[in-house]
């Protein structure tokens, strides 16, 4: 795995930022590194040092709620900064946990999304599942109340009808990429589970599910599903 990854790079500014004298450390002689040395957020953090290199490395991707807020304190981390941290912590732990049954991505194309440090990125499968994001796309959608499903968090979760610039829009744009999905596969299960508890949870999608044309043509239902997202 790489060495550099958005918690990792997010880890090590922030101990780079800080000097001994700051932590109430004594600074002896000329140090190799700018900053603190990861061997001393270990000890302030009260983690080995070997977990805490594999942590900024990308090789831990699971520490608990603790081990957060301990990091957190020994890099002085500020309110809003510690929160950033649990995001991208957040972030790596669902990234990397793709449910059993569910297109898989490959790493490469994992690598090419967390490479976009400005633009928020995320991988759908044709149910629009979330199968992957990168650090932004989950920032970006932290209102919502799990970030799993597009057709589900725009209609069944409260956070969607203000997320979306047109609502009503992303909502057709949602139930037309469905539709145009299952033409492609009508016998994937996971289409029609997605299908089905819209239906029964969500009126709106119902309607729209009806309304749809079984002849629509599929790039116009992709181009329109496109353009919905990009006005987020």
């Amino acid at each position: 795995m790489s060495d550099s990854t958005p918690l990792g790079d997010f880890l090590r500014a922030r101990r780079e930022a800080l000097k001994p004298q700051d932590v109430g450390l004594p600074e002896h002689g000329r140090r190799r590194v700018p900053g603190l040395r990861r061997e001393e957020v270990a000890v302030l953090a009260g983690v080995s040092s070997d977990y805490y290199m594999r942590l900024e490395q990308g090789r831990e991707t699971g520490p608990s709620p603790q081990v957060i807020d301990a990091i957190a304190a020994a890099l002085q981390l500020d309110d809003e900064a510690h929160d950033h941290l649990r995001r991208l912590t957040r972030a790596t732990q669902e990234r990397r946990s793709v449910p059993a049954g569910h297109d898989r991505v490959s790493p490469q194309l994992l690598q090419l999304i967390d490479s976009w440090p400005d633009t928020p990125a995320f991988i759908l499968s044709p149910a629009l599942d979330v199968l992957a994001y990168n650090a932004l796309a989950a920032v970006l959608h932290s209102g919502f109340q799990r970030f799993d499903n597009l057709a589900r968090m725009a209609f069944l979760d409260p956070a969607g009808r203000t997320f979306y610039q047109d609502w009503d829009r992303a909502a057709n744009s949602c139930a037309a990429e469905l539709r145009a999905a299952y033409g492609y596969t009508p016998d994937s299960p996971r289409i029609t589970e997605v299908v089905d508890t819209l239906r029964a949870k969500s009126p709106e999608f119902a309607e729209l599910r009806s309304r749809i044309g079984r002849g629509a043509p599929v790039h116009m239902v992709r181009e329109e599903f496109g353009r919905a997202l990009s006005e987020i």
